[in-house]
């Protein structure tokens, strides 16, 4: 089991709220979760409190992820387990929310234990198309 991790940032034109508040909603994290620029909709179910479960099937293959949260701090951190077919026991995602300004947001995203190098990147990419969809909606 490796330690490697990876961190990526990005700012929204958004309330801090707005955007912290997108992660948990289902319905709006199905706009913005999805594997590749364009995708479809992914079918999304959240029980947001700490110790409750999601689950986000992505894609036209439906690859299934899945989670449990460990923290919510309103507006500022979201802590999660993070479960696919291409990740490891213990691998985590921390989401750090910082308001610019009202309507501008920096958001954060640690990601830690890969199975390689190769993992990590992958998911690299797909965290920030992810990013980029978040950025693109209007909240």
């Amino acid at each position: 089991m490796s330690e490697l991790s990876l961190t990526t940032t990005r700012q929204i034109k958004a309330p801090v709220e707005k955007v912290f508040n997108a992660w948990l909603a289902a319905e709006t994290l199905q706009r913005f979760m999805m594997p590749c620029s364009g995708g479809s909709l992914a079918k999304v179910a959240t029980d947001p409190h700490v110790g409750g479960r999601f689950s986000i099937v992505m894609g036209e293959e439906e690859i299934p992820h899945a989670g449990t949260y460990l923290a919510i701090d309103p507006h500022s951190r979201i802590v999660f387990t993070w479960e696919s077919p291409y990740s490891v026991d213990g691998s985590t995602v921390t989401l750090d929310f910082r308001a610019l300004d009202a309507q501008h947001t920096e958001l954060t995203l640690t990601h830690v234990k890969f199975a390689s190098e190769g993992s990590r990147d992958g998911h690299t990419k797909g965290w920030d198309i992810i990013l980029v969809a978040l950025a693109g909606l209007t909240l």
